[in-house]
């Protein structure tokens, strides 16, 4: 019994460690992007995106975001400037048809503020991106909102001057709702 003990703690610890796993209710939850063009202010969102989601603030060094966007499913509630998006000077999605953002690591500030730095892969350019955490739990359910603002040039969006127009700084909101997963 002596030998088992030790061997006991030592499997539990990693438990103990472990972030939870949270399943996205994705029919409440929004994935979008702002922007303008010629002045004028636009939204959109994607319709279509898969989240795995481990997290738990008081265990940040298991938590891991690992995001999935199907960028045919953008939605600005214009068709032209879907068209648009889709095509090759944008998303280009018949080469790219997705976008995909893995996180590296967490952080919490001394503030209680967490971000989250990671890599997006979009357009078939992957470069650093953090995003600004808030989870929230409400019993067996959470919201998880991220934040973080794009150089859309950085991914090659739009690159050439015809499309000067339109912001270069694009903000990223989602806004997920959360329920316990295994």
């Amino acid at each position: 019994m002596k030998r088992l003990l030790p061997l006991f703690l030592l499997a539990a610890l990693p438990l103990a460690a472990h972030a939870a796993n949270w399943k996205v209710d994705t029919a409440k939850s929004t994935l979008g992007f702002s922007g303008s063009y010629q002045g004028d202010a636009f939204h959109g969102v994607f319709k279509q995106f898969d989240a795995a989601i481990r997290y738990d603030p008081q265990h940040l060094d298991a938590a891991k975001f690992d995001v999935t966007v199907k960028l045919a499913s953008v939605d600005t509630q214009s068709a032209e400037r879907d068209q648009t998006l889709t095509g090759s000077d944008f998303f280009d999605t018949g080469d790219y048809a997705t976008a995909h953002f893995v996180t590296t690591a967490f952080h919490r500030a001394a503030d209680g503020n967490v971000t989250a730095d990671g890599t997006l892969d979009l357009h078939g350019v992957k470069r650093p991106v953090t995003l600004k955490v808030i989870f929230k739990t409400n019993g067996g359910d959470a919201t998880l909102d991220v934040d973080t603002t794009l150089n859309r040039l950085d991914f090659k969006l739009g690159a050439s001057a015809d499309w000067d127009a339109i912001s270069k700084k694009i903000p990223v909101h989602a806004h997920l709702l959360l329920h316990t997963g295994s």
